[in-house]
């Protein structure tokens, strides 16, 4: 049943195992030039072993959702730690590009049973509709925190021991969060009708529904620019501003290198989102999301254009991030609330799974295109400015969605 309460068991478990699990995928665009540099690959080498991973997650979202109401969340999330410690363990011992890509799949499917598809239905049916939306933006906002530290603490352990026995930590770490599962209850928190209907006769209806397709083709430029960022925004600072001044003026906001730059950037991405993630949650149960949505994706299409016009320096770079990240996962409380709002809450796991597939086609192109476009042009422009295209394109497409419930065909 419906906790009256918003902070419940499950929202606090399901924001520890978000917060971890996040805390590690945030972090492997600080990989990119160890790894590259180790074994003398071009960037695009492992830029596609994070690009299949995203792509992994993304097909295994709505397979776990679909685990989820069939056999049991916690269930699910097992089977997601497991995957992601394996992928990360095997990947430890890899020496070839072929290798890490295809270990990266196990990866991609980890995060999937211990991301948001799953938990934030989970939380969803746990909520009363008076809290959901906020509580959905606290759980996001967890993930976030996860982002916080993440890359900094992988980029602390790189100065102290090679990247093998890091990926060997973040393993143990993700299987440490399963401590948290007790606390992860499985309320169904649907209509009769609802619960008479099977899984087939909901996704057909919400496939033939245009809304449905434009939530889906909306989440595509999220994806592409939130792990294109994560994958290669480490990178990119430290190389477009060590032409800057990396001595003065890093100097003076008190970091000493520009590799040390780009792994506080992700981090204050990830802070400036915790609060963001958290607004856009109670906004969502205010006013209508699909706008909010529209003015989140214009938002981040603004600010990418500027940054990318101006000369890039270490204060345009927080700057960027603060801004990004305010805007950063706010798009997940309010996607994941509208599917919930429009076709209920029996199949969330599943539906949003399939609107998360979406966002995880766009990762897959994000950080694959950064990777052999850096090495076709030698820098990240060209990938940039397709990012900012495709913010516009979303912004645009969410305005015609129908915000409203759609009806569950009664029993005669």
């Amino acid at each position: 049943m419906q906790n009256p309460r918003l902070f419940t068991p499950v929202l606090i478990g399901g924001a520890i195992i978000l917060m971890l699990g996040f805390s590690i995928r945030a972090s492997f665009g600080v990989f990119q030039i160890p790894i590259a540099e180790e074994f003398n690959w071009p960037r695009a080498e492992f830029s596609l072993a994070i690009a299949i991973q995203n792509l992994a997650w993304g097909i295994g979202q709505p397979i776990f959702g679909a685990i989820a109401e069939r056999f049991g969340d916690r269930r699910a999330i097992v089977l997601g730690a497991l995957m992601y410690a394996a992928g990360l363990v095997l990947s430890a011992f890899a020496i070839h590009p072929l290798q890490h890509q295809i270990l990266e799949i196990l990866v991609g499917f980890g995060i999937a049973g211990t991301g948001f598809g799953v938990i934030l239905a989970v939380v969803g049916r746990a909520t009363s509709d008076e809290n959901r939306s906020l509580a959905l933006g606290i759980a996001t906002a967890a993930g976030s925190a996860g982002q916080v530290f993440g890359a900094p603490v992988a980029e602390m352990l790189l100065a102290y021991m090679p990247w093998q026995s890091v990926f060997m930590i973040f393993a143990a770490v993700i299987l440490l969060a399963l401590q948290a599962l007790p606390l992860m209850r499985t309320p169904v928190s649907a209509t009769r009708a609802e619960l008479e209907e099977s899984m087939g006769t909901v996704l057909n209806r919400a496939f033939r529904d245009p809304s449905y397709t434009l939530i889906f083709l909306g989440f595509f430029s999220c994806g592409y620019q939130l792990a294109f960022i994560t994958a290669h925004f480490p990178a990119m600072v430290t190389e477009m501003c060590g032409a800057v001044d990396p001595t003065g003026m890093l100097a003076g906001i008190g970091i000493s290198t520009t590799s040390a730059l780009g792994a506080a950037a992700i981090s204050l991405i990830g802070l400036a989102n915790i609060v963001g993630t958290i607004y856009a949650g109670w906004a969502g149960k205010r006013w209508s999301k699909k706008y909010l949505l529209a003015g989140i994706y214009t938002a981040r299409t603004v600010v990418a254009a500027v940054f990318i016009l101006l000369p890039i320096t270490p204060a345009s770079v927080l700057i960027f991030s603060l801004l990004m990240g305010a805007l950063w996962l706010a798009t997940v409380p309010l996607t994941s609330g509208l599917v919930a709002h429009i076709y209920g809450l029996r199949y969330m796991g599943t539906l949003y799974g399939f609107v998360f597939l979406s966002h995880q086609i766009g990762a897959f192109l994000g950080v694959w295109l950064g990777g052999k476009l850096y090495d076709i042009y030698g820098d990240y422009t060209m990938v940039w400015w397709v990012g900012v295209g495709v913010g516009a394109f979303s912004a645009i497409v969410h305005l015609p969605i129908r915000e409203r419930p759609m009806a569950v065909p009664q029993p005669a």
